[in-house]
């Protein structure tokens, strides 16, 4: 059975060993600056709900540059200024953000994941290492991989396509500790798509059973998170370290998914057997 845990609330009962996490599986920003509004009201929402976490989709701030969508040029300045605002409702809300967004580095643009810890300050940013084709024009690759720590949760982040296609993206982060990998990605619907209605549905695309494997296949959690939009292809789901689902957001509708990592069922056995 399919566990939306939408309703969680903060007086639940969980083990020491649980961490809630939130998906912030919220509307496309029409344009740069409500994507930072949208940004800072999920944090204190999170917050509310008990969440110790929250992350956002792909280049939520300042909008992926999806074919179609109208989003301004690259801007360092604008930038700097949404992620002060992001840490600063971090440090109020007392909850760690993975905020999908783009940064500039040498000249290039790189989609990337900028981790805020509890009290607002950065502890580093995520690039997407692995582009699908259709990006290479418009970003740059990154470099190197990293883990992150939120308190008992250790966590990696594999971004969009590199989850969907690539297993080493998430072996790595299972086999150097992460109890849960953040999948942040956005995907909109196409003119006369299918439109599915229940997370994995053998008629779906490969993109969700491609997550089960991922989390199925390293013994750790994989956490996706897409915006929420009409017809979307894919939704915001937790998947637990034996591949089968625990929780997911019903197509399109906008909000913040809820869910409790329980750590020590993330053991990352079968990662670790891969041999080199």
């Amino acid at each position: 059975m399919l566990v939306i845990d939408r309703a969680a609330k903060p007086s639940q009962n969980r083990s020491m060993a649980s961490f809630r996490v939130a998906l912030a599986n919220i509307p496309y920003p029409r344009d740069p600056e409500e994507s930072v509004a949208l940004a800072v009201a999920a944090v204190a929402e999170a917050a509310g709900r008990g969440a110790g976490l929250v992350c956002f989709p792909e280049c939520f701030i300042p909008g992926y540059r999806w074919p179609g969508r109208s989003v301004p040029p690259p801007d360092a300045g604008f930038l700097e200024a949404a992620w002060a605002r992001v840490g600063d409702a971090a440090k109020s809300s007392g909850v760690v953000v993975v905020l999908g967004t783009e940064r500039i580095v040498d000249g290039e643009v790189r989609l990337t994941a900028l981790v805020f810890k509890a009290d607002g300050t950065r502890a580093g940013f995520q690039d997407k290492v692995q582009l699908d084709p259709s990006e290479e024009a418009l970003y740059s690759p990154g470099r190197g991989r990293q883990v992150f720590q939120a308190g008992l949760l250790t966590f990696g982040v594999a971004i969009c396509h590199e989850g969907f296609r690539y297993p080493e993206t998430v072996r790595w982060a299972a086999r150097n500790g992460a109890h849960v990998v953040f999948h942040p990605h956005y995907s909109e619907a196409e003119l006369g798509s299918y439109r599915p209605s229940t997370f994995a549905d053998p008629a779906n695309s490969f993109h969700e059973k491609a997550v089960l494997c991922r989390a199925a296949e390293n013994t750790c959690y994989v956490a996706t998170v897409n915006c929420a939009g009409e017809g979307s292809p894919t939704t915001s789901a937790v998947v637990r370290p034996d591949g089968t689902v625990q929780a997911w957001q019903p197509y399109g509708q906008a909000g913040l998914l809820i869910a409790d990592i329980d750590t020590d069922l993330a053991t990352g056995l079968l990662a670790r057997r891969l041999r080199d």
